[in-house]
């Protein structure tokens, strides 16, 4: 269906304003173009796009200006073909390692910056790729993400990184945004349990690795820690250490890492013949504030907990800072236990105890596999369990007698 012609165009086609015949050729033209547009959305605006990156450079040329250096400007200083600086660019065929220095040796001399437009354009690709984090303020989020921007950047990839805040709407606003700016995939840390918005992007077909979040019902790549197995891991140790009165600080029950870590705690219990007292289950929100206010509610129990365990650092800081408000010391008096090992575990007093999880390895998997995905969208979904492991410090110790 051809689209009617814009009122300017009807206007100029009339021959109102004097328009004269080149004029009204002219008008005729851009009518052309308009519908053709119309009809050929993307592939024209690509053309259209190209054109006026082309244009720009004669017209700096006509006025004299900076001098905009060509492949066609390489190739002539490294004697090859313009086709051997576009392979050699781009990566799309084999180059000998002697043709290669010479193309590189002159884009250096010539200063030649490839158009990273055009070469979006050519081959249907932005070469950024999209991170939703339910809080960029959490350590563990930022250590994630700095080994996902160490990979992706080392592959020619720009990461945007977006904070949800824990919440769906704006975690929905997000995701439409990134698919709205064509990024190449996304990283996805979601804020709860649901995959509606995972879901609306393998619709779009956009590729998805997921992070830190266990999703049984989506077929999409995943990259886990053994949270249970964390759990378990620091329960045990308190335990074997002679703590029978262990409190636990969970996170925010609609998050698969606390429900799993909180698992792990209560199984290490029941093997070793502990009552689990729910009194010595609190919920907390992975921040600073709500550790503190759990430690404080633990602290007016009857009897008191021995030991605490937080499923995450900043909380396990927050026990440590009542404590010694209490009067009480760690882990003479109550020991702490804590998850994830940021580097803010390494600068408390005392040294914290605590989960280890490979951070660095998590975002390095997570950006290759989306980078494959990309490469290969027909690749069958996978998922990899990596490992957690104890790390002994200093605050934690036998109960005192």
């Amino acid at each position: 269906m051809q689209s009617s012609p814009s009122p300017w165009l009807a206007e100029r086609r009339s021959g109102r304003g004097r328009t004269c015949q080149v004029g009204q050729n002219v008008a005729l033209r851009h009518e052309q173009i308009f519908n053709n547009l119309c009809q050929h959305p993307i592939d024209n605006l690509q053309k259209c796009a190209i054109l006026h990156v082309k244009r720009l450079r004669k017209r700096l040329r006509a006025k004299g200006g900076m001098k905009i250096v060509t492949m066609r400007d390489v190739a002539e200083q490294a004697g090859v073909s313009v086709t051997t600086v576009s392979h050699v660019i781009n990566e799309t065929r084999p180059v000998s390692d002697e043709l290669r220095a010479r193309v590189l040796s002159a884009m250096q001399e010539l200063g030649y910056k490839p158009n990273r437009l055009a070469r979006s354009l050519r081959q249907g690709r932005t070469y950024t790729i999209g991170m939703i984090v339910p809080d960029s303020a959490n350590p563990f989020f930022a250590e994630v993400a700095r080994g996902i921007e160490d990979t992706t950047f080392g592959n020619g990839y720009s990461l945007i990184l977006c904070n949800s805040d824990g919440d769906l709407q704006k975690e929905l606003f997000y995701v439409n945004h990134l698919a709205e700016k064509q990024v190449d995939g996304i990283l996805f840390i979601a804020a709860g349990v649901s995959s509606e918005h995972i879901e609306t992007l393998l619709r779009r077909h956009i590729p998805v690795v997921v992070v830190d979040r266990y999703l049984p019902d989506v077929a999409v790549d995943a990259v886990l820690t053994d949270n249970r197995g964390g759990g378990y891991l620091a329960t045990r140790h308190l335990i074997d250490l002679g703590h029978h009165r262990i409190a636990c600080i969970t996170g925010p029950s609609d998050i698969t890492p606390s429900a799993e870590r909180v698992a792990g705690y209560r199984q290490a219990l029941e093997e070793a013949g502990i009552p689990v007292d729910e009194r010595w289950i609190l919920r907390g929100d992975f921040d600073y504030e709500s550790g503190f206010r759990a430690a404080e509610i633990f602290f007016t129990l009857s009897p008191k907990p021995t030991a605490m365990r937080s499923l995450q650092a900043k909380m396990a800081v927050g026990v440590i800072s009542a404590a010694h408000r209490k009067g009480l010391r760690v882990p003479e008096d109550v020991s702490v236990i804590g998850f994830d090992d940021v580097r803010l575990a390494s600068f408390t007093v005392p040294l914290l105890t605590t989960i280890q999880q490979p951070k660095h390895a998590i975002g390095v998997l997570a950006a290759t596999w989306l980078m494959e995905r990309v490469e290969q969208p027909d690749l069958p979904p996978r998922r990899q369990l990596l490992q957690t492991s104890l790390k002994i410090r200093q605050t934690t110790a036998p109960p005192s007698k």
